[in-house]
């Protein structure tokens, strides 16, 4: 199974979570994108991301209750109703784009917290060890961390989740673009 490397809690994420009830829902998560077996060819821009992203959605749908978004949204949510008043989690998952398209992902959180659409953002991307063996440009933990200062989003309860592969395999198939640009 896929762990947990690394978490990086931001601007009273715990405390937030633990007192708007909404643990169970991070702990969620937490099982959503570690309960399967995950594993790469460990060798440097090997590994399609894509498909790990589509793993990681269809646990998503599974699991019942998480509301999937399209483009320019949150990519999931879910709220629960404790003592009449509802409060929900976003996560963006960021496996399978280039690594600065996480901006947008932050952008997508603090949009939906300033709305009042959610309470608290997760985002979860490969550790750095884990991103080499991705395809080339995919985010890691270290650019997510670096991108929190530089968007000016520490004001707000995010938790980034760097998770790592279980071990070796076989490649993932690289998903191609755009298949006519090739000559």
């Amino acid at each position: 199974m896929p762990k947990i490397e690394k978490e990086q809690l931001v601007n009273g994420f715990k405390e937030k979570t633990e007192r708007l009830g909404l643990t169970p829902l991070i702990n969620e998560v937490k099982t959503i994108i570690t309960d399967f077996n995950l594993l790469i060819k460990e060798e440097k821009d090997t590994n399609g991301a894509k498909m790990i992203r589509e793993i990681i959605d269809e646990r998503f749908e599974r699991r019942g209750e998480w509301i999937k978004k399209q483009t320019g949204d949150v990519d999931w949510t879910k709220c629960k109703i404790i003592n009449g008043t509802r409060v929900c989690v976003g996560v963006e998952i960021q496996l399978s784009a280039r690594s600065d398209l996480v901006t947008r992902d932050f952008i997508h959180l603090r949009n939906a917290m300033i709305a009042g659409n959610i309470d608290v953002g997760i985002i979860v991307v490969p550790s750095d060890r884990m991103s080499v063996y991705l395809t080339d440009r995919v985010a890691n933990f270290s650019t997510t961390i670096k991108y929190i200062h530089e968007l000016r989003v520490e004001d707000l309860p995010f938790l980034i989740i760097a998770i790592e592969h279980d071990g070796p395999g076989i490649a993932l198939i690289k998903h191609e673009k755009n298949p006519k640009k090739r000559g």
